[in-house]
Order: structure tokens, then C-alpha cells, then sequence
């Protein structure tokens, strides 16, 4: 019975997780596999192809929004323009609107005051939306 155990179980050739065609590696004192201090100056080159590459792309992203922003103030200066030239055309056309009715100088001080009279309002707009920026940033016991 002892034999019959024995044929059955092959003699251990080692670890039984290995492929086939693996060959144990010689015991001659040299090892090709790479060092710790290899392993730390490989990180080190990746990392600086890494920072490399990353400043070339945050360039190139850095170029590509200036010449967007570019084109975007052209744009949003000729808007600016256009409807400048759209309000005075209006100024103009309310004067003219008015002589008839009242004369050229009446009508043109109606439409100045009217003005001003906007432009005062949106001035004191414009200081109450400053005046809360300011109190936002300034000490709590200032106020």
C-alpha cells in the first residue's frame, strides 16, 4: 500500500503556482533586477517629464485662452460701440421727436435733463454696490 502512495504522488518539485517553463533562477550572486536607489531615480526622471509635460500643456492652455479673450474683448468693445452709437441716434431722434412740440431748445434741455437724471440714478447705483464691496472686505468693527 506504502508503493502504490508513492507512485501515485509525484515527488514535490516546488511551489506549485509557477508556469511550466519556469527555471529556477541560479544562485550566482548577481541580480538583474534594478536597485532601490535605480527605482527612486527612474521616479525622479518620470516625475520631471511628468512637470515637463505639464508646463507644456498649461502653456499651450494659457495661449489658447489669450487668443480667445483676444477676440473676446474686439467683441464685446465693438458691442460697446455699436450700442453707444444706438443711444446717441436715440438722444438725437427724441430731439428732433420734440421740436415740434416744443421748440429746439426746450426739447433739447428735456432730453439733457433726462439724462442726468438717469445718470444720477445709476451713479448712486453704482455707490451703493461699491459701498458693499467695501463693508464685505472691511473689518467687522469699523462698522
Amino acid at each position: 500500500m506504502l508503493e502504490e502512495q508513492e507512485r501515485d504522488h509525484a515527488p514535490y518539485e516546488g511551489p506549485v503556482d509557477l508556469p511550466d517553463q519556469h527555471e529556477p533562477e541560479e544562485e550566482d550572486g548577481h541580480d538583474d533586477r534594478p536597485s532601490l536607489a535605480d527605482d527612486v531615480l527612474a521616479l525622479l526622471e518620470d516625475g520631471k517629464t511628468y512637470a515637463d509635460a505639464e508646463m507644456a500643456f498649461q502653456k499651450s492652455r494659457a495661449g489658447y485662452a489669450a487668443n480667445r479673450l483676444k477676440g473676446a474683448i474686439a467683441f464685446g468693445l465693438g458691442a460697446f460701440g455699436v450700442l453707444h452709437l444706438a443711444l446717441i441716434a436715440m438722444t438725437v431722434g427724441l430731439v428732433i421727436a420734440l421740436i415740434p412740440i416744443v421748440g429746439p431748445w426746450i426739447a433739447t434741455a428735456i432730453v439733457t435733463l433726462g439724462l442726468v437724471a438717469l445718470g444720477v440714478i445709476m451713479l448712486r447705483q453704482l455707490k451703493a454696490r461699491i459701498d458693499d464691496v467695501r463693508a464685505a472686505f472691511s473689518d467687522s468693527n469699523d462698522e
